[in-house]
């Protein structure tokens, strides 16, 4: 006999599959441009929210089935389809995050979680103890294949492979959309046919309704714990420091807004010794360049390394309020979905632009695309070192703020440091 489905358990299997989703791919997002150990946070996070969603989705929807005996759920079985949904997400979002998303890489990582959504599909399925012999039509479990790879690929390539990725919002409901529809293929496929002599089951103590309800909230609130601790409130910034203001703003009325630059020298040279002494390659050559970055903060603008855009400004946000920073107090930029981040040596401010049209605004001497995801100053690192097969670079700003280097450009961004030792300033800036 075939199976009908609870229209209200349906629906709320698809809210399960689409707050996972969003969760997920919200935390997935952060992992390329992190460094250990959030790095390990966020991917432990992402995959976690990810598993915790599918598998709630399909454990609700099986509850939503109209089955025409009683039936209740093997403990061992259920907590196999469990793990195997995590470790099977979690491998394929280590892989996928653990370098450029090629194509191989892509269709291997999808191929691996698509097989495992399946197998904790049937897994739990299996979990089913009816009075019944269940089959499945190999045509529905085939389509069902296809549509966890597809789902499982798609959610790899927004989390880590889109260039301009759709918004989360978007991106959640359609990989919501489509972890529910190999669920429902599956559960199409299947037939129930009664035992000749069925066994006797005891009606289960919580009824399917219920068990769906506190499986949903249980979900809910996890994920939800994942989205405060790991996801960053858009728009924050840092706050500025009780002795520094923010670097120079230019207001959009065309005036500048005069906020004045003092700098703690003491403590900027401190950091600079600080990270002359981090430097892994012990090249003195990098030192000098870096102190004289550090410590031209506070100095006047012949002793600091001036960029070709003088005069040139970004647009930024903070407050509700739209201003422009000056390119030549720009310290560094990171990518944040479709816009950008802008550094200070104080704070950071949200940027309408996204990360190719500001690095096209740029002067490409000083400025440096460290990162597929980050822009920096050269002339304001303030420290650099070794961080496994990439780098980090420490900026010379007042809360600490370092910026990964991708392990194919950490040689060429050394040297470029370094031989801003070997040039005056107004050389190293035509």
């Amino acid at each position: 006999m075939s199976l009908t489905h609870e229209p209200w358990l349906v629906a709320l299997s698809l809210i399960v599959a689409f707050q996972g989703s969003y969760v997920g791919l919200s935390i997935a997002v952060q992992v390329t441009d992190a460094v250990d150990p959030r790095r390990r946070y966020l991917l432990a996070g992402a995959a976690l929210s990810l598993a915790l969603g599918i598998w709630s989705m399909h454990f609700v929807g099986m509850l939503a089935a109209r089955l025409p005996v009683a039936v209740d759920f093997l403990v061992l079985p259920t907590l196999l389809s469990f793990l195997v949904c995590v470790l099977v997400v979690g491998l394929s979002v280590f892989a996928a995050s653990n370098g450029p998303l090629g194509r191989l890489r892509l269709s291997l990582s999808a191929f691996v979680m698509g097989t495992g959504i399946c197998t904790m599909h049937y897994l739990g399925m299996y979990a089913l103890h009816a009075s019944s012999r269940m089959d499945h039509d190999p045509r529905f479990v085939g389509a069902s294949f296809v549509v966890a790879f597809a789902a499982s690929g798609l959610a790899l390539w927004l989390a880590f492979g889109a260039g301009r990725r759709p918004p989360v919002l978007i991106s959640a409901a359609v990989l919501g959309g489509a972890i529910s529809a190999m669920h429902y293929i599956a559960m199409a496929g299947m037939t129930l046919t009664p035992h000749s002599a069925p066994q006797a089951l005891s009606a289960p103590a919580v009824g399917p309704g219920t068990l769906a309800i506190i499986v949903a909230i249980v979900a809910f609130v996890v994920s939800g714990l994942f989205l405060l601790a790991l996801v960053p409130e858009r728009g924050a910034t840092r706050a500025p420091s009780a002795h520094r203001p923010a670097g120079r703003l230019v207001q959009n009325g065309g005036g500048a807004a005069d906020l004045t630059e003092q700098t703690d020298v003491a403590a900027l040279a401190a950091f600079a010794d600080l990270s002359r002494a981090q430097d892994a390659s012990g090249n003195a050559a990098l030192a000098e360049p870096l102190r004289r970055a550090a410590l031209g903060l506070q100095g006047a603008p012949e002793d600091r390394l001036r960029t070709g855009s003088a005069g040139k400004s970004l647009p930024i946000e903070r407050d509700g309020v739209k201003a422009r920073l000056a390119i030549d107090d720009l310290l560094a930029v990171q990518a944040d979905a479709h816009y950008t981040r802008l550094y200070d040596s104080s704070r950071s401010y949200f940027c309408p632009l996204s990360i190719g049209e500001v690095e096209r605004q740029l002067d490409s001497k000083l400025f440096a695309r460290v990162h597929r995801s980050h822009i920096v100053n050269l002339s304001r690192v303030a420290g650099l070192r070794r961080a496994g097969d990439s780098g980090l670079l420490h900026m010379a700003c007042e809360e600490p703020h370092a910026v990964p280097v991708s392990r194919s450009k950490w040689s060429r961004i050394k040297a470029r440091i370094a031989a801003l030792d070997t040039a005056p300033p107004a050389a190293a800036a035509e």
